[in-house]
């Protein structure tokens, strides 16, 4: 059953700032609404204290929901990190960061994940010029991703053209405005999430 993006960090408590500007408008269904979804929303307190599972639980969907990755996903990027040499955490979130609709997202090229997600699903995104259709695919150092010339003009694309624009790319993403397209120069670390990874790995680790 498809859920609104907006019911679910409600349900969550936390705001995961899903629906890019409207999320920093009082339109945001979080300011609006600062409670459970459904008709017993306002009298369904947040719990105060969770168990170790709860807190574990709660810590997956958050990274499920604000990365829009589903389970078997983001178990799959666990195993990779879990098998690379280093902090596990550290790489799960440069793996998560590497995805091609997050990358999309940070070049500030997509306004949201989802709107990325979208416009890689839809084949407006190429990487080192040619069309990716997969959210998924992980990027690595030198790869050029760029919107296809063809879709500049598309609503969802027209904030790049505005020169009031403006955006500030992080230091491991280069981002030439005039060309839509933004260079990996280096792998995403020392990354701060605002999520607590470590329950993650602690809980695909039992």
């Amino acid at each position: 059953m498809f859920v609104p993006k907006e019911k679910r960090e409600r349900s969550l408590g936390e705001h995961l700032q899903l629906k890019a500007h409207r999320c920093a408008t009082p339109k945001c269904a979080f300011v609006r609404k600062p409670h459970r979804p459904g008709m017993h929303g306002l009298s369904r307190r947040f719990p105060k204290a969770l168990s170790e599972f709860g807190l574990q639980l709660r810590e997956k969907q958050k990274f499920k929901v604000s990365y829009g990755i589903d389970e078997r996903g983001l178990r799959v990027l666990f195993e990779e990190a879990r098998q690379a040499r280093g902090s596990t955490a550290q790489k799960l979130i440069e793996l998560l960061e590497r995805r091609l609709d997050n990358t999309l997202f940070r070049l500030g090229l997509g306004q949201s994940r989802a709107a990325s997600r979208q416009a890689v699903v839809h084949g407006h995104v190429m990487v080192n010029g040619v069309i990716t259709r997969s959210p998924g695919f992980v990027v690595k150092v030198g790869d050029i991703i760029a919107i296809k010339e063809a879709s500049h003009s598309r609503g969802a694309f027209l904030h790049v053209k505005d020169p009031q624009w403006k955006y500030d790319e992080p230091a491991w993403l280069t981002l030439d405005k005039s060309k839509f397209e933004g260079r990996v120069v280096a792998l995403p670390v020392d990354v701060e999430s605002p999520f607590e990874v470590k329950l993650v790995v602690e809980a695909f680790s039992k």
